[in-house]
């Protein structure tokens, strides 16, 4: 796989797999954008991103339009054109039917839905131009249903349905449309949506069960399978939600 010559878009890039992606693109020889609110870790994972004339660092909100405006004028200024967009930022938060507020279910698709369809919308004209594709970073909760994380859940379902019927209408284009749907993944998401130390370790511990392969991910797998999805190598696949998840998609309760 080569990315010599191209333009990669990734949203949440200051940490995580968004951080991982950018210098796995960076590594496979593509321009790269990173995109998030904290600077300074933007900054410092664009220092493991190569060159600094193959890099943009783009501060913004993916949830602010102004922003996602930003995000688009600011890469074809500099670059020209987009190849790829990896919308990747998104979080995470806790609640049920019982005690999801209107306020975090309003929070929760604004940033996991929301403004991933602004941005698309934003990019797809130089998509269409250059050919290129999307790959969006969904999770096995779009897959399969589980209890305590409704808004997540309802966000990344809808995701999915976003990736399936936008890859059909681009497909005529040529600008492919995939997801990515991780399992458990060792990031920093799920104590930022309000998990503890001690509950985090719980529950990685418990991802040995939850997962067919016995442990949790880790981001180097996650980020594998998006520049594949993103390459030419992947050149026949539109409109599918990959799963990268240990096979817990594939489980079942006994």
């Amino acid at each position: 796989m080569t990315f010599e010559g191209k333009v990669v878009i990734i949203t949440g890039a200051s940490s995580g797999i968004g951080a991982e992606t950018a210098q796995e693109f960076s590594k496979l020889g593509a321009k790269v954008v990173l995109v998030g609110r904290n600077l300074e870790n933007l900054q410092k994972v664009a220092s493991g991103c190569g060159s600094s004339d193959k890099v943009l660092v783009v501060q913004a909100d993916v949830t602010v339009q102004n922003d996602a405006n930003k995000i688009i004028d600011e890469t074809v200024k500099t670059f020209s054109k987009i190849d790829v967009l990896v919308n990747n930022a998104g979080i995470i938060e806790i609640g049920s039917i019982e005690n999801t507020s209107i306020e975090q279910y309003d929070r929760v698709m604004n940033t996991n839905m929301r403004s991933i369809y602004y941005l698309t919308m934003l990019a797809v004209p130089y998509l269409i131009e250059t050919k290129g594709n999307i790959v969006n970073v969904s999770s096995v909760n779009g897959i399969r249903s589980f209890p305590g994380v409704l808004a997540y859940n309802l966000s990344k379902a809808a995701l999915d349905q976003f990736t399936r019927c936008v890859a059909l209408e681009l497909a005529p284009k040529n600008v492919r449309v995939n997801s990515v749907n991780p399992g458990v993944i060792v990031t920093n998401i799920h104590k930022r949506g309000g998990m503890s130390e001690e509950a985090y370790a719980k529950f990685l511990e418990h991802s040995k069960t939850t997962h067919a392969l016995g442990r949790p991910g880790n981001v180097q797998e996650v980020s594998g399978t998006i520049t594949f999805l993103a390459s030419s190598t992947a050149s026949f696949i539109t409109g599918a939600s990959l799963p990268v998840d240990g096979g817990r998609h594939a489980m079942c309760p006994r």
